[in-house]
């Protein structure tokens, strides 16, 4: 049994940039866990392969990683449109699975697998990496030191400027799963749900603003809970950025620019455990708390929390050994599924709709 060995093997499927930036470096930091194979296609990416894990075999065929006896665990990243299919194979091969986000394209296909994965024993969780970034870190531990008091209102962005189309991605292609609410906003509604839980209801605007594009490019969801408002947003056409989050309470304010530095450090080439201070903010960027508490005034800057993607997969190590519960618990990306679903609906409808399960 995989549970029992002091080694998991890793199969991952796919070194697009999911695989090649998100999955491959981390995976290769933790200790107990093998990268064994890589399934690719691509020849520019099978030499980055090659190139950065010489020991790991690539192979063209999915097979080849869901046959292998010795794989313990399959990492899907790969189009979101595969995600469903990808992961039922692997599971039904007896696998444990990463998917990357999006989990699926809607939540019923998402009940299917959680429900596939309890009846085969298996481990299955979603790549929400982001809870890892150094600024939502530091957002949690703003509001678990109470300094804000109540919270009443929560303003999450994830903005880019891109005008013009990618070319040759298919994220930019019309196909289920696609679009700015299932990629960026993922992230912003999984951060939501795990600072707050599930809301009341949902209001939004999804739209294209963009001439050209195929696939939604900007949205704009507010959740609603019973003393809070929480108001997520993403676009692509923005080129002077907005606090990446901003938070009220009755005891202060606590405002954040910026974007935690792993994604560009990984995009420049550069690798965690080469680099000195992985995932450490510059002060540059560090928060701004403005806070009555306790009789205390503090107005200054705020040390953001180092972040680290390696904790997710040190977590799943853990949980497929036994050692500690899933922090991304499938059910939880189904949430956000759900979500994403009433926000497409919602912005269908022009109407407020509740959230329903």
């Amino acid at each position: 049994m995989a549970e029992t060995q002091n080694t998991i093997k890793v199969g991952l499927i796919g070194f697009g940039m999911a695989g090649r930036i998100f999955h491959g470096p981390f995976i290769h930091l933790v200790a107990g866990l093998e990268l064994v194979r890589i399934r690719e296609s691509r020849e520019e990416n099978i030499q980055i392969a090659r190139s950065r894990y010489p020991q790991t075999q690539i192979t063209s065929q999915v097979d080849d990683i869901l046959d292998d006896p010795a794989i313990d665990l399959v990492v899907v990243a790969t189009p979101n449109s595969s995600h469903y299919g990808l992961a039922k194979q692997a599971l039904n091969a007896g696998k444990h699975v990463v998917v990357e986000k999006p989990f699926t394209p809607t939540a019923a296909e998402a009940d299917e697998l959680i429900q596939l994965a309890q009846q085969k024993g298996k481990i299955l969780t979603v790549y929400q990496n982001r809870r890892w970034d150094s600024d939502f870190k530091t957002v949690q531990k703003v509001l678990a030191s109470g300094v804000l008091g109540n919270v009443v209102e929560y303003k999450a962005h994830f903005d880019r400027f891109r005008p013009a189309l990618k070319g040759n991605t298919w994220k930019e292609e019309e196909a289920p799963g696609s679009g700015i609410v299932f990629d960026l906003g993922s992230h912003l509604i999984d951060q939501a749900l795990v600072l707050f839980g599930l809301p009341q209801a949902i209001s939004a605007d999804v739209r294209i603003q963009r001439p050209s594009s195929p696939v939604v490019d900007k949205f704009e969801a507010t959740l609603f809970y019973e003393h809070l408002k929480v108001t997520l947003s993403a676009g692509l056409l923005v080129r002077e950025p907005s606090p990446r989050y901003i938070l009220h309470g009755d005891q202060g304010s606590f405002l954040k620019y910026g974007l935690d530095v792993q994604e560009k450090a990984l995009n420049d080439g550069l690798l965690p455990h080469l680099t000195p201070n992985w995932g450490v903010e510059p002060e540059s960027i560090w928060g701004q708390l403005n806070t009555e508490f306790q009789g205390l005034h503090f107005t200054g800057k705020i040390e953001s929390e180092p972040g680290h993607y390696r904790s997710f997969y040190e977590n799943v190590y853990l949980a497929i050994k036994g050692e500690a519960p899933l922090a991304v618990k499938p059910e939880q990306a189904r949430d956000v599924i759900r979500v994403v679903e009433l926000i497409m609906q919602s912005s269908q409808e022009k109407r407020t709709v509740p959230f329903q399960a």
